[in-house]
């Protein structure tokens, strides 16, 4: 028999972190998987040991993270990015004056299309937005010398992306201003991979994919603990979690999905699967929440670095 399980108490005054303590104390179903992840994000983020690195799939930037995101990157907390092509997209296109707009589910698709306006669930982007990056990114490969093109890494790109813009609350920005690392393994997946394909057919651009496996495999080999905050699954997800087998697997890690196991997707997929596959380590610190991560992220961040700062007193 385990231990019992402690019943959550309300109070008007309690804080972020106090709840989530108290969702660990209850100890079960998702209540629990929350306080556990509160345990393992502070444990990364205050061990100067650890390499820690973020994963985002799906509308991260878009559905509100892109502050949060940029926070702890600018705070010292995050060593490297490993992201889809889309959030990228939507954080050069809020830096340059082009945010998403508040929609509804329910919208009128075809209106929208006339409108030239494209939705993600209740987020509308109009097409001035992606207008105006094609112009930026355009801007950007110009001022790079033909011979940095001929092999330039993704990671270079971004970081001469994020140099060039001007908005302080940017992600690219602030990775750049910090020299942490931007893994974007599907960037052509993405409207920015297409403006970078239109661009090499009248200009001399070849992206050089395994410059950045290298880098990536320098920082795992290199960290004496590898840690990771992946949010979703994809090709994100994938690219991390495969990085980290050439040190055994993480050392601590936590997932947040809505994805399903019963499909065998890596999204579904909980932590613990990828001890099998020596992603993880044997006793490596692990939780996976399902749940939105739009939710259930600001709130785990908000406790860890309260947690955080109780620790310094």
């Amino acid at each position: 028999m385990g231990r019992l399980v402690r019943q959550m108490p309300l109070k008007a005054d309690t804080s972020v972190l106090q709840l989530v303590e108290s969702m660990g104390k209850s100890g079960v179903l998702g209540a629990g998987n929350l306080g556990r992840a509160l345990g393992v994000t502070t444990e990364m983020f205050k061990d100067p040991d650890y390499t820690v690195f973020l994963a985002l799939a799906g509308p991260m930037v878009p559905g509100g993270l892109r502050r949060i995101v940029q926070t702890l990157v600018a705070r010292g907390l995050i060593d490297g990015l490993v992201t889809t092509g889309a959030n990228l997209v939507h954080d050069i296109i809020e830096a340059l004056g082009q945010p998403g707009v508040q929609g509804t589910f329910n919208a009128d698709d075809l209106g929208l299309r006339a409108q030239n306006i494209g939705r993600a669930g209740d987020i509308f982007f109009p097409q001035e937005g992606f207008i105006a990056l094609e112009k930026k990114t355009y801007q950007v490969l110009d001022t790079i010398t033909s011979s940095r093109l001929e092999g330039i890494s993704v990671s270079e790109f971004l970081a001469e992306m994020g140099n060039s813009l001007d908005d302080k609350t940017s992600i690219l920005r602030t990775l750049a201003a910090k020299q942490v690392p931007v893994f974007c393994p599907a960037i052509l997946d993405s409207m920015l991979g297409l403006h970078l394909w239109t661009y090499s057919q009248l200009h001399p651009l070849r992206i050089d994919a395994v410059k950045d496996m290298s880098r990536l495999a320098d920082m795992m080999y290199d960290s004496k603990r590898a840690g990771a905050i992946i949010l979703g699954g994809g090709a994100s997800k994938h690219f991390l979690l495969g990085a980290s087998t050439l040190r055994d697997g993480l050392d601590a890690a936590v997932q947040i999905t809505l994805d399903r196991p019963e499909g065998g997707s890596l999204g579904g997929a909980p932590l613990e699967e990828a001890v099998s596959w020596k992603k993880a380590k044997v006793k490596s610190r692990l939780a996976t929440i399902i749940g939105d991560a739009t939710i259930v992220f600001p709130i785990l961040m908000t406790a860890s670095l309260q947690a955080l700062g109780e620790q310094k007193r």
